[in-house]
Order: C-alpha cells, then structure tokens, then sequence
C-alpha cells in the first residue's frame, strides 16, 4: 500500500532496509547455531572427513585438538544465552506487571473524549484502558490480548484529530502485535548476546514497528500524527515506573519508542511531513567486526570438532607436547594426502 504523504524514494527505502533486517536476523540466527549444532544433528560432515587426517599441509587432528575447546566455549554461550534470554524476559515480565498494579485503570465509556475519537477511526473499545499519571501517555501492551493505555491527561491536551492519530498508532501495535513480536526478537538478541549486531538489528525491527504504526495512523491526516508525536515528545518523564515503558510494547525498555533517539524523532516527523527521512540504523561497524570475528571463530571450531578422531588418528594427537607444534605437520613434505604422517616415526614426548 502506497502513502500519498511519502516520497516515493523515501517509501522504497523503507522497505528495502525493513526487509534486509529481517533477513539479517534470520540469516545471523541460522549461521551462529548451525556450527555449534549442526554436526550432532546430522553425520555428513563427519562422513566426508573421516580417513582424512591432513588437508594439504594442515594437520585435522591438531586442528581438533586447538579448536575443541573453543567449540566447547560456544555450547557454554549457546546454554548461557538460552538462561540470559529466559532471565531478561522474566524480568521484564515481572517489571511490568509490578508497574501495571500501580495505575488504576478503567474502561473508556460514552462520555470521554476518547470514545468519540475511536469509534471514528473503527478502535475497538474494548482495548482501550485511561488511566491518570501513566509513565507514558500511551503504549500498547501485552503478548496474547495487547491493550492500548491512554493517559486521561491527554483528552485535554490533544485536539479531537491528534487524539484519534494517537490511539490509531497504538491500534496499529495491536493488530501487528508487536508487543509479543519484538519481545521474541529481543529475546534472540539476548540468546545470541555475543553477536552485537543481532541485538541492533532487534532495536531496527522496533523503529521499522513505530514507522508501520504511523503509516497506519495518518490514514487521515498526517499533520495530526506529527504535531501529535512533537506534543508526546514532550511528556515529562516521571511517573510511577516511567522507565519501564514503551510506546508499542511491554518489553521493560527504557523510555518511548521513538523518542528515545532525536535521529528516530526527526525521521517520524519528517516523514510525516512528506520531506526526505534518512534512516539512521542501530548497528554500527564495531558490532558488524565483532559479529564476523565470532562466527569465522563459531565455523571454524564446529568444522574441525566435525573431524571424526579415530583410532588411525592416534599418531597424529601425541607427536609434540602443543597440538599447535603439529599444525603444520607437512610442510616441506611432498607425500600425498593418502599416506601416513610424516612424523609417525618419532617418538611421543
């Protein structure tokens, strides 16, 4: 779906970058787990290795022996990040739901303000909740039944067309359900913690979710959501747990979606007033360095504990006190790959 408010350029862009996350994401999940997994779901490797001691001039059995821990370090991250994931969530869960028992809320009825707001742009009411001093003056929250907190505060604030722009973003997290969405893309995130650029690339899916929202909001008028957005932007920050919410989601962030980076405030308004948005993303080369550092070391270590150690394989385990010593143990050797070891004749220290 076209918006007639967006440049054409700027649409398009959108698309590719919110389509290349998501991708990224599925791509760095699948190649960090493959290496630690893969070789104990299935034998192929294994089979095209076994009888092979030496590749060229690298010793496989050496190779084994120096990368072996390494692999065992990354089980022991795998088995980490599943706790650190489990952890995090619970926590924000609990955060949430001891906030969520502080603020008294009530069903919007007939007489507020925003009843009339949301009949008009077709938000059930029966997710909408008020309530007085919110941390934020709206967010969505919840996995299975999301609902849509609105401060009472803003009935006032806002004028009839800001209000309605306000609760059909909010509407648009519920329908999405980004709440339960990003959650378990933040959990990943936490899974794989030693892949930075994961984690960025869950706080890009997040923008990309406030940007779907106002898409869906400006069905009307855009100006509205924009003079609505630089109002919220505004909101005083405190409030019972005014740090435990976002605008669109339940995960225990910090500060509203949004607004939290001035890049993410200024591409939503500019957009919205049909100028050109530059997307300012969250991953950053120190992160894309360390990703690449981590799995070359995650794809190595499961290839070489792929290596079957078998019992021909022997003389090649115990020639030097450091495998290392052995690592190149044909070099200068112009015997063929199916012959013994050069060094078989030499004693074990």
């Amino acid at each position: 779906m076209r918006h007639d408010f967006l440049l054409g350029t700027v649409e398009e862009h959108e698309a590719r970058h919110g389509r290349r996350a998501l991708i990224v994401t599925g791509i760095l999940t699948i190649i960090a787990t493959s290496p630690v997994l893969g070789h104990h779901l299935s034998n192929r490797v294994s089979d095209a290795l076994a009888g092979r001691d030496h590749v060229w001039v690298v010793c496989l059995v050496a190779l084994h022996e120096l990368l072996g821990p390494v692999h065992t370090i990354f089980h022991m991250l795998l088995f980490l990040g599943i706790a650190y994931a489990i952890l995090d969530r619970t926590r924000a869960w609990f955060t949430t739901r001891r906030t969520l028992r502080l603020i008294v809320a009530r069903r919007a009825t007939r007489d507020d303000p925003v009843w009339e707001s949301a009949a008009l742009l077709d938000v059930p009411h029966d997710v909408l909740l008020l309530a007085d001093n919110l941390p934020n003056p709206a967010f969505t929250i919840g996995w299975i039944r999301p609902q849509i907190y609105v401060d009472a505060r803003l009935q006032s604030e806002l004028t009839h067309d800001q209000l309605g722009a306000v609760l059909a973003h909010e509407y648009a997290h519920v329908r999405r359900r980004d709440p339960a969405r990003l959650t378990l893309l933040r959990a990943l995130g936490c899974m794989l913690f030693w892949l930075p650029a994961l984690r960025r690339l869950a706080e890009d899916v997040a923008d990309d979710a406030e940007i779907a929202a106002d898409d869906f909001a400006v069905r009307c008028d855009p100006l509205a959501l924009a003079s609505a957005i630089l109002h919220l932007a505004q909101w005083p920050a405190g409030g019972r747990g005014s740090a435990q919410f976002g605008a669109g989601r339940s995960d225990g962030g910090r500060g509203i979606v949004g607004f939290q980076r001035d890049a993410m405030l200024d591409r939503r308004i500019h957009r919205l007033l049909g100028d050109d948005a530059r997307i300012v993303t969250h991953v950053t080369w120190p992160s894309i360095f360390t990703g690449i550092a981590a799995l070359l070391l995650a794809w190595s270590s499961g290839m070489a504990v792929a290596h079957p150690m078998t019992s021909e394989s022997a003389h090649c385990a115990h020639h030097h006190a450091w495998a290392i010593e052995h690592l190149f143990c044909r070099v200068g050797q112009n015997a063929p790959n199916d012959i013994g070891c050069p060094h078989e004749h030499l004693a074990w220290r």
